[in-house]
């Protein structure tokens, strides 16, 4: 069984599951190899690459720009998918408050009354993608999640 040079973790596929490094090349040390084993491997990062994946999403499109923009974790493929995907949500979400504010105007506020079942929709979509970012997990939003793994 191969395991990551970078941090130690078992590797099955073509990336590290938890820091994404490359397997091409990598040695054989066994479990608890430390962050130091690889310098030359993949970029130090002072965040682990799920903490900095969670933070993606903590601000919106503005820390998705920040994660895409800063020099270490902006190679780093999973990273990417999670500023993208974090990006094209906000806008998304942005864009349905317009459209929807649009169509509230229209029907002369009726529809103003299920502002905040939105809200509540999209702050528990927030928590949940900041989560399962932080556990590893790499879920795929429809549309958004498209667009994020072409662009990653």
């Amino acid at each position: 069984m191969a395991f990551c040079t970078n941090c130690g973790t078992e590797v099955a596929g073509g990336f590290c599951p938890n820091c994404g490094t490359p397997v091409a090349g990598m040695a054989n040390p066994g479990p608890g190899a430390g962050a130091g084993a690889a310098a030359s491997a993949a970029p130090a990062q002072a965040l682990g690459t799920n903490l900095a994946s969670a933070l993606c999403y903590l601000l919106g499109f503005i820390t998705g720009i920040i994660f895409l923009v800063l020099s270490p974790y902006n190679q780093n493929k999973i990273i990417r998918f999670h500023a993208f995907q974090s990006i094209f949500l906000n806008v998304g979400v942005f864009a349905f408050y317009v459209l929807w504010g649009m169509f509230t105007f229209v029907t002369h506020g009726l529809a103003f009354l299920f502002y905040p079942l939105f809200g509540l929709f999209f702050f528990v979509l927030w928590l949940y993608m900041m989560f399962t970012a932080y556990n590893g997990k790499m879920v795929k939003l429809p549309l958004v999640g498209e667009l994020a793994e072409k662009q990653a």
